[in-house]
């Protein structure tokens, strides 16, 4: 048995269990193993019955009484009574909802029991405790579930802690001494960390918290260290790929600036040059390019498309959404008006040819053909049937919404890799830049265009809501246009989340009722309009117009507003639930007004006072630049909560670890330097079959 082994090969998993694991993303023994305790609950001190006190929480060694089920028809539950006795004296213990213990525990039984004492006066009990039989082949030193620091492990429905240290006891000791350590010696020397076996089973069932502290310094470490050699070595195959050498035709993108109707930043004209850089040399470009909300990304992409056509080669342009693609799509008409290229619009539903439309098949065979110059589309441009005579370069928008294997099925054509440039408007701290993002080029755009004033941002507490409709009244008044966002609502389990992502229930619940308030309460006076998931494509297509045109006056919406959509005339953000969001995405939402000359405002509605919101909501209204925010909302919520990064399926606490700047910094440089005497591991081959491993475990989608 090795890490890669399919967990069904594991004594007591049978399909029911399997399921449950795979809820939580585990498929494999190594999978399995690295599902690290998120803490630990200390029953470590077993204490004589006569010592226990009301309102601690206790480990005690004693024999069973008696048990019996006591029916409680007012409160409609079942309670199970027992008495347990050791020499000092005798305890009562109940548990709730747990009928089927009289079958399991008997009278005679000498037991381990961990739990807290009532913290009622005068009544002493242990409630619902934790219980661990001994018999003849049982001692004090095979407790899994009292009697020691006991592992508590992220859970799901049906797959309880307790279950996972059952599975886990048995196969950490039929694995003790057998898995070999992949970190090389000399690094283990260097930071002191222990070995692998032994780390493994001090993170589970640690000796003590100085233990386990250790074994989690040895594999945050480890991690680390494996991403940044998966990184670094992605990086260097890619500049071991060959792609087309795309000249920079500088007359042509001379005459282009020169025809639009503003002056490009400063960061705009290095990150022009940093592509048509890139694109001249014969290996592939892999830029990312940051740059917050109306910054100019388009116009860069724009320009390097441009280029590329008039080299004689062919773009695509790839959007998450139907909405933001077909902006991207209006966008880039109107742009290259006097080109006469051939652009294309292609989503799960429409196709278009210069804004007439097409079948898809024909759109297809002229793609094929390479008759058209530029593809704007959604995920329908990674669909087999796609194929490119001659695609040079790829465009993808909000780059970390689309998984890693699609990025890589857009990029992958029949003779060259094209040139790949990722655009997004979520700055990514550094810290993961270096890790996840580290096999990219970066350009920044930091840089708002020349005469946008900063957007007001203020929260608004129940009581103040009055005053703030009030002002957004008078502002309706002067002809300016107001977004209202609500929050989309949680749920718990990842079935319960793409069904919920399929069908916006939740999101029209919220949406709906905002718009039945705003409509007939609030607003009565004004034009009010929603906006969500639900909708027929034709029906969002409408709503959108009519606000762009100005015939809507308040749009109530889901957070499909997040991403590009962009109204000069809106000048109103509102925020609903604001508590609810994390500090990138409220930023994106407030980067959706400011687009023209006028004052705009964000107002951020909670009915919430915790520290931790106000200190993101606070962060919001102190910082207007969006590398500032992600830096913030890196500290307060850490790396797990940016779009996208849980698809890695990078363990919590290597998770959590990448807040942590000089460890990554150090993980990296060590890494770039195995890489650069080894760059094929073969003097490291146990850890090339742990990179291996980790390939196969990532959640790349």
């Amino acid at each position: 048995m090795n890490l890669s082994t399919p967990i069904e090969q594991i004594p007591r998993i049978g399909p029911q269990f399997q399921k449950k694991m795979e809820r939580l993303g585990i498929k494999t023994v190594g999978q399995l193993l690295f599902h690290f305790p998120h803490r630990y609950e200390d029953f470590s001190n077993i204490v004589p019955i006569s010592q226990v006190n009301i309102g601690d929480t206790v480990s005690i060694k004693g024999t069973l009484k008696d048990i019996k089920n006591i029916r409680l028809f007012k409160k409609r539950i079942i309670l199970t009574q027992a008495t347990v006795t050791d020499d000092s004296g005798e305890l009562k213990v109940l548990w709730f909802n747990q009928q089927y213990l009289i079958n399991t525990l008997k009278e005679g039984d000498v037991l381990f029991l961990a739990g807290k004492m009532n913290t009622k006066p005068g009544k002493k009990y242990l409630s619902s405790p934790a219980y661990e039989k001994l018999s003849g082949d049982i001692n004090n030193n095979d407790l899994i579930h009292t009697g020691r620091l006991v592992p508590v492990y992220p859970e799901t429905e049906g797959l309880s802690s307790r279950w996972i240290r059952y599975i886990l006891w048995p196969l950490l000791k039929s694995l003790k001494g057998e898995l070999l350590d992949p970190l090389p010696l000399k690094l283990k020397e260097k930071y002191k960390l222990p070995d692998f076996n032994e780390s493994l089973w001090q993170i589970h069932f640690p000796d003590s918290l100085t233990s386990a502290e250790k074994a989690k310094k040895r594999f945050v470490f480890e991690e680390l260290f494996i991403l940044s050699l998966f990184i670094l070595r992605e990086r260097m195959k890619m500049k071991g790929e060959k792609s087309v050498s795309v000249p920079s035709d500088l007359k042509t993108i001379k005459d282009f600036t020169e025809s639009l109707s503003f002056k490009l930043t400063d960061d705009q004209k290095k990150s022009i040059w940093q592509v048509l850089k890139d694109m001249e040399k014969p290996r592939p470009m892999n830029r990312l390019m940051e740059g917050d909300v109306g910054s100019g990304k388009t116009i860069v992409a724009a320009i390097g498309a441009l280029n590329t056509v008039k080299a004689g080669f062919q773009v695509a342009i790839m959007a998450p959404t139907e909405i933001l693609t077909k902006q991207h799509y209006q966008t880039f008409i109107k742009l290259f008006k006097g080109y006469k290229l051939k652009i294309a619009l292609l989503t799960g539903k429409e196709s278009k040819l210069n804004d007439k439309k097409i079948t898809k098949k024909s759109l297809l065979e002229k793609i094929k053909k390479g008759t058209i110059d530029l593809v704007i589309g959604t995920h329908a441009l990674v669909q087999k049937e796609v194929t490119f005579k001659k695609l040079a370069l790829v465009i993808i928008d909000e780059q970390h919404r689309f998984g890693v294997n699609q990025r890589a099925r857009l990029c992958q054509q029949k003779n060259i890799i094209p040139h790949l440039l990722s655009m997004t408007a979520t700055p990514i701290p550094r810290t993961l830049s270096l890790t996840l993002y580290g096999d990219l080029d970066l350009s920044l755009i930091k840089e708002l265009p020349k005469g946008r004033k900063k957007i007001e941002t203020k929260i608004v507490n129940p009581e103040d809501r009055k005053i703030a409709y009030t002002f957004i009244k008078k502002e309706i008044k002067k002809k300016r246009q107001v977004f209202v966002i609500c929050p989309r609502i949680e749920v718990g389990s990842q079935e319960e989340s793409q069904d919920l992502r399929k069908n916006s229930w939740a999101d029209v619940k919220a949406v709906t009722e905002e718009y039945d308030k705003l409509s007939k309460t609030i607003f009565p006076e004004f034009k009010v309009a929603m906006l969500h998931g639900r909708m027929k494509k034709e029906d969002k297509e409408k709503t959108m117009k009519k606000f762009k045109d100005g015939k809507t006056d308040i749009l109530v919406s889901t957070s499909v507003v997040e991403v590009g959509i962009d109204i000069p005339n809106a000048t109103i953000m509102i925020i609903e639930g604001a508590d609810r969001f994390g500090l990138a995405q409220l930023h994106q939402f407030r980067g959706r007004v400011g687009r023209g000359e006028k004052q705009s405002y964000c107002f951020l509605l909670t009915d919430y006072t915790s520290q931790t919101i106000n200190q993101r909501l606070r962060a919001l209204m102190k910082f207007d630049n969006g590398f500032d925010l992600a830096e913030k909302d890196l500290d307060i919520r850490g790396p797990g909560d940016f779009s996208g990064l849980r698809q890695w399926g990078i363990p919590d606490i290597a998770m959590s670890a990448l807040k942590n700047l000089p460890l990554v910094e150090q993980t990296r440089k060590e890494a770039a330097e195995i890489l650069n005497k080894d760059p094929n591991l073969k003097i490291y081959p146990l850890l090339k079959d742990r990179l291996n491993s980790f390939k196969e475990m990532i959640h790349l989608e």
